[in-house]
């Protein structure tokens, strides 16, 4: 018989039981789970059937454990480490044999402090850190140190006042500051790993770095000055990198200005020297021949840039040589090589005869 045959109002029974009205499979299953509650209940072996239940229960959901994805699990069996779990789902031993401790092991955790530092050179300074750190390893972030965070702060505080304390004011408020900032992160690192911390420094920064406020102004002051000198510095470089190419090039010009006349010079005095040679040897070969020609050159070029006049021992003739062919002759007198009468008188060269 099907449970909703025709005509039965869906209340047939393929087994023939009968069963109340107004009642539902579910009421039934219900019911008898509720009594069998109640034999539990009663009598010893009842309660001790309810304890192995729960029991059960209990070791069923104890069994296993889900990791989230920016954790990581330690488990620990029997008190003792055991091994580590990553993200994920994971069957384990049941509780009391093992246990789980989960460690947020990607989360970025920080810790900020303000302190007062003195400098190698004996001044006061405040500065403002702040240390990003994670979880490196979670069995000896739990184990290692019974406060992190604390044992962090101290640790930071100690490595940037080592680092500040070899460094100079100067160096450490200009550029060179970002040094100092690596060098304290590698010096607190140190430290962590020496504690066996299991902890990992992702960044150290700086965040105001001052003087006192006591000593603000003249600090300023101080600033304001070297500012200043570098401003003259970079303008006596610009300067310099103006004026040094023009006076290198200047240089440069009346060396070579100086080594055309060297050269000139040098050669000419090769070319006066090998003339010597050749008047020397046709010298020896005709001593007179040769000293009448030099002393005729000599004055030929001599009197040719100055003007002549040639009187002979009479006086009569007078003759006028300009000191160049294109020149004018002067008023009152004759062309190149003319012949000015002078006064007759008694013992002329017409009655003596021209001299040579």
């Amino acid at each position: 018989m099907a449970w909703n045959e025709p005509g039965k109002s869906g209340q047939n029974d393929p087994w023939n039981r009968k069963r109340p009205s107004g009642k539902s499979p579910l009421d039934d299953l219900l019911a008898k789970l509720k009594s069998q509650g109640g034999k539990f209940g009663q009598g010893s072996g009842g309660i001790l059937t309810g304890v192995l239940v729960l029991i059960v229960v209990g070791l069923l959901f104890s069994s296993y454990t889900i990791i989230g994805a920016r954790q990581q699990g330690v488990v620990l069996r029997f008190g003792q480490y055991s091994r580590t779990l990553p993200p994920g789902f994971h069957l384990k031993f049941p509780q009391p044999i093992e246990a789980v401790t989960k460690v947020e092991a990607t989360r970025i955790r920080s810790v900020t402090d303000k302190v007062a530092m003195l400098t190698r050179d004996e001044n006061i300074i405040t500065i403002d850190f702040t240390v990003q750190y994670q979880v490196d390893d979670s069995r000896k972030y739990l184990f290692s140190l019974t406060d992190p965070d604390g044992t962090i702060s101290a640790a930071a505080e100690a490595a940037v006042r080592g680092v500040i304390g070899g460094s100079d004011m100067d160096q450490v408020l200009s550029a060179a500051g970002a040094n100092l900032v690596t060098q304290a992160q590698q010096a607190l690192q140190r430290t962590l790993d020496g504690y066996d911390s299991g902890l990992r420094v992702t960044e150290v920064s700086f965040q105001n770095v001052a003087p006192p406020d006591e000593v603000k102004d003249a600090f300023d002051d101080v600033n304001n000055a070297r500012e200043d000198k570098q401003s003259i510095e970079n303008s006596a470089l610009a300067y310099a990198s103006k004026v040094v190419p023009v006076a290198r090039g200047e240089a440069a010009r009346i060396a070579a200005e100086a080594a055309g006349y060297k050269a000139e010079r040098v050669a000419r005095a090769e070319g006066d020297t090998d003339r010597f040679n050749l008047l020397l040897a046709q010298y020896k070969a005709a001593p007179e021949v040769t000293r009448k020609r030099l002393w005729l050159e000599t004055m030929e070029e001599v009197m040719a840039h100055n003007t002549k006049i040639v009187d002979d021992a009479s006086g009569r003739n007078i003759i006028n040589l300009p000191s160049t062919l294109g020149h004018a002759p002067q008023a009152g007198a004759s062309q190149v090589g003319a012949i000015v009468p002078a006064p007759a008188t008694a013992g002329s060269a017409s009655d003596k005869g021209a001299q040579p």
